[in-house]
């Protein structure tokens, strides 16, 4: 089986794997729109948007950059440098988790409204933005190791249904309020899958031996790439639940629980594309730490095929099935069919331009991303307050896909520039056209 082929069955049976779970937050979240009423989803939503920000920020950028450096180590067998990288890492989580606890109170009452459901919700917030931050890190690990279903098996399965469990007892078992039980239930689960991991990753990393000379943390190194990663990954990785605080100005709530749906739908399809990119990722940091630069360079080109033509069959896809799988949240959900469709041109955009901020961290030029992830956020702010009032849902759609445009293309010229390479899809169908041209 060659590369291409490879990528795509590994990518396939990952994305399968997000699609199950997937289906079972759409019917939790489908059943508390018919049974507790939009308004109800829309403030679960807005919570668990506060606590993913929140979750974001833990680690210090360590979850974004793990699987990069454990990688590099399990490459050349430095299981020493690997653990104390590792250390650091979960150290974070704990240190900030900590600290949150005792801030998240008293800033709230800084954030108007939302700060109002901040404080109705801070214990359950805290923990499970702490579990959710652990499990995180152990997915990154995992993937670095070369055992990517290990690593997305608990984001992708136990997740779900770890929350739809919460939600059956919370709705059936225990009277109200019914969204505080069943918040209260999910925290404690967190906590026991994230630990369960935890212990699978400590397990795997005791096989790393210890073949390189004894010497310092790269501690320098460490914060030189996770630094900006805390910004990026926050804006990339938590795009919708960042615009959805923002969204929480322009549109009523049963409003904003639709763009909270097709939000959701999207962060499944756009898993599909994620999935190339997580599984090669291990073999991509093998060629650069081996200077192997053409591996490199077709790594990534194979990469972007694969994604581009997913994210082409992702969006027909939704086209074809979006307004289905609305009507199963209740017949105003189908509003959001149309703004749906919009938001998925996204996908396209992101594999066409490829993993500009991934090739930019390997070539040391980490910061380098940081104005491009600036631009996105201040274009996704003015094209909302541009277009939601006047447009409703298509307006937010609309100005999320500008803003992932702008975003893509300043990161692909920033790469093109700083690390000299094209990260576009237009330089792999260049090599493979040149290959294909020769006797």
């Amino acid at each position: 089986m060659n590369f291409r082929r490879r990528l795509a069955s590994q990518s396939s049976l990952l994305f399968a794997a997000r699609v199950a779970g997937a289906g079972i937050i759409f019917v939790v979240q489908a059943a508390i729109a018919r049974l507790w009423g939009a308004h109800i989803l829309g403030e679960f939503m807005l919570v668990m948007a506060v606590m993913s920000l929140i979750m974001a920020f833990l680690p210090l950028g360590f979850q974004t950059i793990s699987t990069y450096f454990v990688a590099e180590y399990r490459a050349k067998n430095d299981g020493l440098m690997l653990r104390k990288f590792l250390f650091r890492a979960y150290s974070h989580v704990l240190i900030m988790g900590g600290l949150v606890i005792i801030l998240i109170v008293p800033s709230a009452n800084m954030f108007g409204e939302i700060g109002q459901l901040v404080k109705e919700y801070w214990l359950q917030i805290t923990i499970i933005a702490i579990a959710i931050a652990i499990f995180y890190v152990n997915g990154a690990t995992l993937v670095g190791l070369k055992r990517p279903f290990l690593g997305f098996l608990a984001d992708a399965l136990f997740r779900p249904v770890l929350v739809l469990l919460s939600f059956v007892f919370a709705a059936f078992l225990f009277a109200e309020p019914a969204l505080v039980t069943m918040m209260s239930f999910m925290s404690v689960g967190f906590v026991i899958i994230a630990i369960g991991q935890f212990f699978i990753v400590l397990k795997t990393i005791k096989q790393i031996p210890d073949m390189v000379e004894k010497r310092p943390a790269e501690t320098k190194r460490w914060w030189r790439f996770a630094t900006p990663w805390v910004l990026i990954a926050m804006a990339t990785d938590f795009f919708f639940e960042i615009n959805l605080i923002i969204l929480s100005s322009y549109l009523e709530p049963s409003e904003l629980a639709v763009f909270g749906v097709i939000g959701r739908i999207f962060m499944l399809v756009s898993f599909g594309v994620a999935a190339v990119y997580a599984v090669t990722l291990p073999d991509m940091f093998e060629s650069e730490a081996n200077d192997d630069r053409e591996g490199f360079l077709h790594k990534i080109g194979e990469a972007n095929l694969v994604a581009t033509a997913l994210a082409f069959v992702l969006v027909v896809g939704v086209a074809i099935g979006g307004q289905f799988i609305l009507q199963v949240f209740g017949a105003e959900f189908i509003s959001g069919a149309c703004p749906l469709v919009i938001l998925c041109g996204a996908l396209l955009v992101r594999s066409i331009f490829g993993p500009a901020s991934l090739v930019l961290s390997i070539h040391d030029k980490p910061f380098a991303s940081l104005p491009a992830v600036a631009l996105g956020l201040v274009s996704l702010v003015v094209l909302n307050y541009l277009l939601v009032p006047s447009y409703g849902l298509n307006g937010a759609a609309w100005a999320a896909l500008g803003s992932i445009t702008i975003w893509s293309i300043a990161l692909w010229f920033t790469a093109l520039k700083f690390a000299k390479v094209d990260v576009s899809i237009y330089s792999a169908l260049k090599r493979n056209l040149s290959l294909s041209t020769k006797p």
